[in-house]
């Protein structure tokens, strides 16, 4: 008769969660419990007596006696199993699935037992592959979505810098004829004329800047680092805010996708200073060369706390996280109170669009 403490070990082993399964030396099964019949799908009466190679696939059975042996020279009593490589299963009807495992030893007087803790992990690598399948999806329609803005963004400045602007252009040189035609006397019809013109140059600077806001004709035109260049200018003089703007030496030739987003997060880094920064200076260093580009972008406004930073982070620096994330770079994020705010965003300099062009 078992004594107490055996007893109510083997009760714990019986009812456990878990599949347990107790080998000898020679890796034949003493112990096979109820949880071990049900993932392995072979009732214990069958499998007790047996080799554990009946549960291991035929690939590995050359490789597990000696992992057995080398883990019984250790001397641990417990480890993981498998390290970073995935261990597999086989259950009595042929079917493969992935486990997680942890053994340990012990000696008694017949020899060395060997006890192997097991979970059927077949649902959760399922999830986990829906998941990434979800989360691939998720990416490819963001970057979709980000792309197809873009193409919005630049038809629409072009429309708006070539039809709008030539038809006030020709408004313009019309309303210069008929001031021409005017007598003399027309005193009233010329102050009209004028507050005309004023009116219609405001509204070509106002076309302008929306067109320069939506897409700067000169990203496309001149490349990344004149439009940079002229952001920062616009910007020091549309908010009185002091810009110092630092460009690498090596200026290489980007793609489309990484030059646009390279160029928005500099334009919504200087966008969210402007609103809620209160800052006087901003500096921007752009380095780009063939393995990355870093944009390093500081402030001398009035800072936050990590925690003030989380709660009233705007769009624009969500847009930063969106586009540095779908890039596959990393963004850094510090302020502090009264220490400004300090933005480094790397990106690496192969995309997908440009894998594209040399393919």
């Amino acid at each position: 008769m078992p004594a107490p403490s055996e007893t109510r070990l083997y009760g714990i082993i019986q009812s456990a969660m878990e599949a347990i399964i107790t080998v000898d030396a020679t890796q034949t099964i003493v112990i096979f419990n109820p949880a071990a019949e049900r993932i392995f799908l072979c009732p214990a009466a069958e499998a007790i007596g047996t080799s554990l190679n009946r549960f291991i696939p035929r690939r590995f059975h050359h490789t597990h006696p000696q992992d057995l042996a080398r883990f019984g020279r250790t001397g641990v009593s417990e480890r993981q199993m498998g390290g970073d490589r995935k261990v597999t299963g086989l259950r009595a009807n042929g079917e493969e699935f992935p486990l997680e495992a942890s053994i340990s030893q012990w000696e008694d007087e017949h020899g060395k037992l060997y006890t192997v803790q097991l979970r059927d992990v077949t649902e959760r690598e399922r999830a986990n592959r829906e998941l990434e399948s979800s989360r691939n999806e998720l990416t490819r329609l963001s970057t979709a979505i980000q792309n197809i803005r873009e193409e919005e963004k630049t038809h629409i400045a072009r429309e708006l810098h070539d039809d709008l602007g030539q038809s006030l252009t020709a408004m313009k040189m019309g309303l210069s004829l008929l001031e021409g035609m005017l007598p003399d006397g027309a005193a009233a019809a010329r102050a009209q004329a004028a507050s005309l013109h004023a009116l219609i140059n405001a509204t070509v600077a106002s076309v302008r800047r929306i067109a320069s806001n939506l897409r700067p004709v000169m990203l496309d035109d001149l490349g990344l680092f004149a439009a940079v260049e002229w952001l920062a200018q616009d910007f020091s003089e549309r908010y009185a805010i002091e810009t110092d703007v630092h460009i690498g030496d090596e200026q290489i030739e980007l793609g489309h996708e990484l030059t646009t987003a390279v160029f928005r997060i500099v334009q919504e880094a200087f966008t969210n200073t402007a609103r809620h920064a209160g800052a006087t200076r901003i500096t921007l260093r752009l380095e780009c060369d063939a393995r990355q580009c870093r944009i390093d972008i500081r402030d001398n406004g009035v800072g936050a706390t990590p925690t003030q930073m989380g709660k009233a982070e705007s769009f624009g620096l969500l847009g930063i996280r969106e586009r540095v994330r779908l890039l596959g770079g990393t963004l850094v994020l510090q302020s502090e109170p009264g220490q400004g705010f300090h933005l480094i965003a790397t990106v690496p300099t192969i995309t997908t669009d440009m894998v594209e062009k040399t393919s």
